[in-house]
């Protein structure tokens, strides 16, 4: 475990070394939320109620949206992915460390620089325009796990993503791929219930919806009771899928790894 826990510093203090590139990426993140905010405003700002949405569900929802958005940013896939392109992922190998524990733990160790800053926006936001009402207290509880698994079910829809580069030349058509599936299925930009009502079912019975759907909608009320149950057991039964299917794609894509050395 103290292997692991030296994991989550190291990518602490990468991320802070390199903070122009770690705020920009979460700058992007904070200019889409204040971009469906201003949109959303327009189109409810007047009282009207679309989908069992009004202005201040809506808000709630988007300000959720945005700390699903920039928690498990992309600091660390970018530097997973260029270790296997370079072949240096043979010395991570080689370590007596599990390598998807490891990349889990650096994403660890980036995520409460990046609940400073969601701290840091939705604070704002809240001094601003006041805070949203907060949902009673076993729908709280809820989102609140909802909020945590978010953090490995995250990593393991980017991390499987990155393994791809054991077959590809290059990552960032990965990864613009990754992020428009992701944020059109998880309804980062749009609430799931304005699809149309095939697309709305796959998109949140999939692993996407857990993303941003699920905590938005508990958060907001548009689910409670049993059904907040089901969507958080969901996106529980994801985790443990994807994680699974993560070890059996690395141990698929090992085969794949040739290093050449001098």
């Amino acid at each position: 475990m103290r292997a692991y826990r030296a994991h989550a510093r190291a990518s602490a203090l990468s991320a802070l070394a390199y903070r122009g590139n770690f705020l920009l990426s979460l700058g992007g993140v904070a200019f889409q939320l204040v971009a469906l905010l201003a949109v959303w405003k327009v189109l409810l700002g007047g009282g009207e109620r679309v989908g069992g949405f009004d202005w201040p569900h809506m808000r709630a929802y988007l300000l959720v949206a945005f700390a699903s958005g920039a928690l498990v940013g992309t600091f660390v896939d970018f530097r997973m992915s260029f270790r296997i392109r370079s072949g240096l992922v043979a010395l991570d190998l080689v370590k007596p460390v599990d390598y998807q524990r490891a990349r889990f733990w650096e994403v660890v160790g980036g995520v409460w620089i990046e609940l400073l800053v969601v701290a840091l926006v939705v604070g704002v936001s809240f001094a601003v325009s006041g805070p949203p009402d907060l949902p009673p207290g076993p729908e709280l509880a809820l989102f609140a796990t909802s909020m945590l698994l978010l953090v490995p079910l995250k990593f393991a829809v980017v991390y499987l993503s990155t393994l791809t580069c054991f077959w590809t030349e290059n990552f960032v058509g990965v990864m613009w791929a990754r992020q428009a599936i992701t944020n059109l299925l998880s309804g980062a930009l749009v609430p799931l219930v304005y699809f149309p009502g095939w697309l709305a079912t796959a998109a949140q019975w999939s692993p996407f919806a857990g993303l941003t759907s699920t905590p938005a909608l508990i958060f907001v009320g548009q689910a409670a009771g049993r059904q907040a149950v089901l969507l958080v057991a969901v996106q529980l039964a994801w985790v443990v899928v994807l994680w699974f299917a993560a070890r059996a794609l690395f141990r698929r894509a090992l085969r794949q790894l040739t290093v050449h050395g001098g």
